[in-house]
């Protein structure tokens, strides 16, 4: 009885937004300009750095930020979250064919948009999930968050047996579109990008035979109590009362630290495979592995997120069956995935 419950990952769903949500380079130079919210000096600062991302013309934004002039009102924030959480989570719920009755546990997490009531409140009104759901909605944690609620769910499904938890990964650009011409901050509106994910975990032991991966280990570090690291991602008002969120010059280095002290816990257990641009990034370059039939039974993959704090969080999965892309449903890769490199020894 005080054998740790094994957790396993049945499925998970990333969001791919309608086509017409698509937007190039030119097109968010174009509105970005259109804004007038901008000197030419800013401009040409995130034409920059939207070269050097590595980001294509097949990313997607919000409907707001498409918009002239640009619909940056609360109402679309919330529409814009509806609209990826609940598109996401039918998704899955498709996939697993779980019920929505049998779901004890939800997660979600947003850095900046957190309203009321919250995000997870939106989740149970919509599919009318029981009353006793333990429920909770992480804000202000940063990208690793993602990795942050999965670790939540597993220490949950410790202590709550026969359990499905429903993890939903997000952020929202349409209120956090920064206005100004800080530097530090316009970096932010270069760098993220539309996007969702629902992961649908279980402590059931029959699961394992339906289940893609096995929760191997979560791991979280911790450098807020250094002042340089606290301070590497804030959000503030520049000297023009412009509300953004700041990435200082200290980014790289304090995320260093964190990874060396994450990686010397965590290193000698597994053999990585890893990346991260936002909360649920983590979860595009999984389904991204899958399309390419890359992942064999018995791999294990690490997945690493940063955020702010400053933190730096691990899970380690171990694939219970090789994942055939043939068959997989609904992988937002998949329409395009022979335009992208192939298999890497």
């Amino acid at each position: 009885m005080s054998r740790p419950r094994q957790v396993y990952l049945l499925n998970f769903a990333c969001y791919k937004p309608d086509p017409t949500q698509m937007c190039s380079t030119e097109t968010f130079m174009k509105q970005s300009e259109l804004s007038g919210n901008f000197t030419e000096e800013s401009l040409a600062f995130q034409k920059m750095i939207l070269e050097r991302s590595g980001y294509g013309d097949n990313t997607y934004v919000s409907k707001s930020l498409l918009e002239v002039p640009l619909n940056l009102s609360f109402e679309e924030a919330r529409k814009e979250a509806e609209m990826v959480m609940f598109g996401v989570i039918d998704e899955l719920l498709a996939k697993t064919g779980v019920k929505c009755k049998d779901i004890g546990i939800l997660v979600v997490n947003s850095s900046l948009f957190n309203p009321t009531p919250s995000l997870s409140a939106m989740v149970v009104n919509r599919y009318k999930l029981r009353g006793n759901i333990l429920s909770y909605s992480l804000g202000g944690m940063g990208c690793s968050a993602g990795l942050i609620s999965i670790d939540l769910a597993k220490q949950l499904l410790q202590v709550q047996p026969n359990s499905y938890a429903l993890v939903v990964s997000m952020e929202s650009m349409t209120l956090n579109w920064y206005r100004g011409n800080n530097r530090s901050m316009l970096i932010t509106n270069c760098l993220f990008r539309m996007g969702a994910a629902a992961i649908l975990l279980s402590n059931r032991s029959f699961d394992r035979y339906r289940s893609k991966y096995q929760l191997i280990h979560t791991l979280r570090t911790h450098k807020g109590a250094d002042d340089n690291s606290y301070n590497c991602v804030y959000q503030k008002e520049d000297n023009s009362k412009t509300v953004g969120v700041a990435l200082s010059k200290d980014l790289v280095t304090m995320a260093g630290e964190a990874l060396k002290s994450n990686i010397t816990t965590l290193g000698p257990l597994v053999l990585p495979m890893f990346g991260n641009t936002s909360s649920s990034s983590l979860w595009y370059e999984l389904a991204y592995l899958e399309a390419k039939g890359r992942i064999k039974k018995g791999d294990r993959t690490w997945q690493i997120g940063f955020g702010s704090g400053f933190k730096c969080n691990s899970v380690v999965w171990r694939a219970l069956r090789t994942i055939d892309p043939a068959k997989e449903k609904n992988n937002p890769w998949m329409d395009e995935i022979d335009e992208f490199p192939g298999h890497v020894p």
